[in-house]
């Protein structure tokens, strides 16, 4: 039964490593369908929603039809959400080397400055798992994002611990970069904001969530 177990369990783990790999190709296949600029941020909507319902279990989907379903489904909204994070990242960033630089009274906003752009940075890690897992309009989404990142810090926690670890892995073995880039994280920050959803679905939050 042990050796049954075992055997069960490497299994499982292969089936996962084939089915993250698998994403993670078809994630650089259609961004580059998309010419980079407008397949990023649709093929990363297809590759959350697809290993959103693999972690809920549902390990029997078609990841292709999956993938594809989403990535048509999500095109618009997730280019929209992304040229708006796009731009307002850059915004913020740009501020924030100008403050930097600066001398006198200015470089009092610095740290407040700092704070809002690290609070953007964590919002925008839950932009497209609320997408894919409420399927909510795009002002809705990024509010929704917001209230989730403020309420429940210790998914917003594992989310930039996990990235920073799955950092250092890839640049110690690089060899892992063009096969698990995208995936991992994905499963990552997937992972971490479905323990965060489960909470307000269970705790029925004063704030729900608009869907």
């Amino acid at each position: 039964m042990q050796m049954n177990g075992l055997v069960g369990g490497f299994y499982k783990i292969s089936e996962w490593i084939m089915k993250l790999a698998y994403v993670n190709l078809l994630w650089i296949l259609f961004t580059l369908v998309g010419l980079i600029v407008f397949g990023f941020f649709p093929a990363t909507t297809a590759m959350l929603a697809v290993i959103r319902k693999l972690i809920m279990g549902e390990t029997d989907i078609p990841v292709f039809k999956t993938f594809l379903t989403s990535y048509k489904k999500e095109f618009k909204i997730s280019n929209v959400i992304g040229i708006i994070m796009f731009v307002v990242g850059y915004i913020l960033y740009f501020d924030l080397s100008i403050v930097r630089e600066a001398n006198g009274l200015i470089r009092l906003i610095y740290f407040p400055l700092l704070m809002i752009f690290f609070g953007y940075v964590l919002t925008s890690f839950y932009f497209f798992p609320v997408i894919v897992h409420y399927e909510t309009k795009i002002f809705q989404a990024i509010k929704n994002s917001f209230i989730i990142m403020i309420l429940h810090p210790l998914s917003t926690i594992m989310m930039v611990i996990g990235i920073v670890a799955i950092y250092f892995l890839m640049i110690t073995i690089p060899g892992l970069i063009p096969i698990f880039c995208g995936s991992i994280p994905a499963f990552v920050i997937m992972w971490s904001a479905l323990l965060a959803f489960s909470k307000i679905e269970k705790k029925q939050e004063a704030i729900p969530l608009q869907k």
